[in-house]
Order: C-alpha cells, then sequence, then structure tokens
C-alpha cells in the first residue's frame, strides 16, 4: 500500500515534492501509526529553503510534529491498542545505554535522530513510531491541537526549564514565529510581564500574539525593558536564531539577567560577547524537550490554561503542502497543519 507523502529530496533549495511511499512496517517495539494531522515546522521551511543549519538523511519524509491513531502494534508492544488517540514526541533514535538516556535527557544524545530529518517523518499517511515516543490525546483535545504539542513542549523547556522566569519579571521575547509566540505564551502562564518584538513585514504574526495579552514591538525594544527601572529586562528569549538576535539581547538584558537561545541560526556571531561578561548575564541554551515536558504541555492544552488556536492559521489537504509552506514563509499565518487523510 503506498500513501502521498512530502519528501526532502535534497539539499538543494527547493528539493521538495509529493511521491509515493510505502506503508512501513513495525518493529517490535515500534507502532505504526494513521496520521490524523501533522503540524507545519519553521524547520520543515528551512528545509524546503535549503537554509538548514543540521544533517539531514536525503531522501526523507518531512513532518514531526504529529498526532494519530496507532494502526498496529509491534510484537514487544504493551499498554497500547490499536485505535488510541496518540501523539509522538521526535526522538525517532536514541541510543538507550547512553548517559544521557539513563538521566532522562534523550533529546540531548550525541546518537539522536529525530523524524523528519534524520528518519522519515510524519507528512504521509502512515508513519513508524517507537512506542516509547507516544502520549495519549486526552479526550476533547482536537487532534489538529493536539497536533501542536511538540513546538509546545520546545516553548515549555526554553521558558520553563531553562529560564528564570518568575511572576513579575519583565520578559522580552525576539522573533514573532511559532517559536517564539508560544514562548511568549508560556512566559505569560508563568506571571511575567511579556513583550514580543519583530520587524515591519512581522505583523500579522505579531498581532496573534495579542491574543496571549502580550505587548507588542515592531523594532527597538529598549524603552520597553527599561522603563520599570532603568535597567533593562529581567530575561530575553531568542527566538529569532539570527547572530543580530543574540546581540539584540545582550543590550536589552539588565545585570545579573538571563538569556535563553532556543533560536537557530548558522551564522557567525562577528560581535564580541564581553557584554555577557560585564553584565553578569546567564546564557542559556534550550533544545528540544523530554517526556515530563510533553505530558504537562499535553495537561495545559487539555485544561485550556494553553490554547493553540491563535496561531493555528489553517488546516491543509497533504497534497495542497506547497500552498501551507508558502503561507507560512510569506508570513501570512503562524501554523499552519496538514491532514494525510
Amino acid at each position: 500500500m503506498k500513501s502521498p507523502a512530502v519528501v526532502n529530496f535534497s539539499s538543494t533549495p527547493h528539493s521538495v515534492e509529493l511521491r509515493e511511499f510505502a506503508r512501513p512496517e513495525p518493529g517490535a517495539d515500534d507502532v505504526i501509526l494513521a496520521v490524523e494531522a501533522v503540524g507545519v515546522c519553521g524547520s520543515d521551511l528551512h528545509q524546503w529553503t535549503g537554509h538548514h543549519s543540521w544533517p539531514v538523511n536525503y531522501p526523507v519524509v518531512l513532518g514531526h510534529e504529529f498526532g494519530g491513531l496507532i494502526a498496529s502494534l509491534g510484537a514487544n508492544v504493551k499498554g497500547w491498542s490499536e485505535g488510541d488517540r496518540v501523539v509522538s514526541e521526535t526522538a525517532a533514535v536514541i541510543d538507550a545505554n547512553s548517559p544521557l538516556t539513563r538521566a532522562g535527557l534523550y533529546n540531548l544524545e550525541p546518537k539522536r535522530k529525530g523524524f523528519g530529518y534524520g528518519v522519515d517523518g510524519a507528512m504521509t499517511r502512515y508513519v513508524r513510531v517507537p512506542a516509547r515516543c507516544l502520549h495519549r490525546v486526552p479526550a476533547g483535545l482536537a487532534m489538529e491541537h493536539a497536533a501542536l504539542t511538540e513546538p509546545c513542549c520546545v516553548a515549555y523547556n526554553a521558558v520553563v526549564n531553562n529560564s528564570k522566569v518568575r511572576p513579575g519579571d519583565r520578559v522580552i521575547v525576539l522573533g514573532p514565529g511559532p517559536i517564539g509566540i508560544l514562548c511568549a505564551a508560556m512566559a505569560k502562564l508563568a506571571g511575567a510581564e511579556v513583550a514580543l518584538v519583530g520587524l515591519e513585514r512581522d505583523k500579522t504574526r505579531l498581532e496573534v500574539a495579542k491574543a496571549y495579552g502580550c505587548s507588542v514591538i515592531i523594532g527597538d525594544a529598549s524603552a520597553w525593558a527599561r522603563e520599570r527601572d532603568g535597567l533593562g529586562a529581567d530575561g530575553v528569549i531568542d527566538a529569532a536564531g539570527a547572530s543580530a538576535a543574540l546581540k539584540t539581547a545582550l543590550e536589552l538584558v539588565r545585570p545579573a539577567g538571563w538569556i535563553s537561545k532556543v533560536g537557530w541560526g548558522p551564522q557567525p556571531l562577528n560581535f564580541s560577547l564581553d557584554p555577557l561578561v560585564q553584565k553578569n548575564i546567564t546564557l542559556q541554551g534550550s533544545f528540544s524537550h523530554n517526556w515530563p515536558i510533553w505530558e504537562r504541555v499535553l495537561a495545559l492544552l487539555a485544561s485550556g490554561q494553553l490554547d493553540v488556536r491563535p496561531i493555528l492559521g489553517g488546516v491543509w489537504a497533504l497534497e495542497s503542502w506547497h500552498e501551507a509552506f508558502e503561507k507560512m514563509h510569506g508570513g501570512e499565518i503562524v501554523k499552519a497543519v496538514l491532514k494525510p487523510a
């Protein structure tokens, strides 16, 4: 049985097309998931445009934000049944014996390979998933929303686990992409005053951030950063990735403040890090997520404390992937979801 799949077949820009893809067979510890919804990530767009900075196992089916129904189970899989509604983590391949994996930090395991670049992802009808990656979708949570659990987990890790947000803090988020907006929403949930900063071309996305109670700023955020006592923001989340954003973060943060960097960018810095030392700033990288983060985020989504509806710009059939990619890439919408069924 074959189904259409969105395949990235080369590092040459725009080397993505719809191809026929055979239904995989489960290994002993895997399930086969019938994909109901798959989110389009900024990293999918980066592979599409050839601007990514990570190794890709070409050709590969894109898609790592997904949920669906279990269609079949491997021989060793326990605790799951066909028809269960689930979402999947992204760490498709890990070294089970790594010290990091044993400590629960398999997201940082050096041999880790993720869906959509290291192994085939979910922009197709059926995807093979290790059973250890699965989480149950709470009753009442729409699959189009559950499929966005993954970017919410990225934001949770960057804001809650890897920064020092306290109620009453003033936090600036640089970059109004999906992760930036979700980081702003998480900081609001943690009790901070939040400003999301972008450029003139980001107006549509910045408007979406207002739904989460954030201030929005086009251009220079210095005045907002120093509004309280003149010293700067308590924390800055760099969700933009470009080198210039980190330089801006160093300028906006107060002495003894913190910066959480979650945005990717392959450019060299080309500026001095002396302000990091002079201001005694904590600079923290944040990558991916692990099991307890997924459980907490699913609880937030199920309870309504975290609502992904404001960022969801539309749902497209898988065959219309190019339109969805273009709308996200052009900034018309924040987030697109594809439906393979």
